[in-house]
């Protein structure tokens, strides 16, 4: 079960969370339309690669990532998006996709939008694409200490 490992990590810290099952979704925005989500609570999870070296960055399902932005911040030669053949083995529980924010327990960096940090609680991906974990934001940073950064805007399609 790809969700168990992430409810044993927020059980033994005593983190209270909320676990969301939906029809099945694989695009952020179909995630949160299902799940009757606004779109900016939904925290997606999608992997990058900064200077060749695998992480996450993550935010609200209604944003895009400006990579000229994220570059800048970080101060590094090259970012971009990752191919699912080059994550995958990395995530051996989750369906690919569906990965939840915790990079830490995959030895990873997390990068999150700071258009996150302005939400009480977010919502993820579970590792699969019919369930959801909902969590204060403030756990989640605790928990992960990710690395907040301008990189996002709003997309408006």
């Amino acid at each position: 079960m790809p969700i168990r490992k992430l409810k044993q990590f927020l059980d033994e810290r005593q983190i209270k969370y909320v676990t969301i099952r939906h029809s099945s979704a694989y695009t952020a925005q179909q995630i949160a339309a299902s799940a009757h989500i606004p779109g900016k609570m939904l925290a997606k999870t999608v992997m990058i690669k900064i200077d060749g070296r695998m992480a996450m960055a993550v935010l609200p399902a209604s944003y895009l990532i400006d990579f000229d932005l994220l570059k800048q911040m970080l101060g590094c030669k090259k970012v971009e998006l990752a191919h699912e053949q080059e994550f995958k083995d990395i995530f051996p529980q989750c369906e690919v996709g569906a990965m939840p924010p915790f990079g830490n327990l995959y030895n990873l960096e997390v990068y999150v939008s700071e258009s996150l940090v302005e939400d009480d609680d977010i919502v993820f991906n579970a590792g699969t694409h019919t369930e959801l974990i909902m969590l204060s934001y403030e756990d989640f940073h605790n928990s992960v200490e990710p690395v907040v950064l301008k990189f996002t805007h709003k997309c408006y399609a």
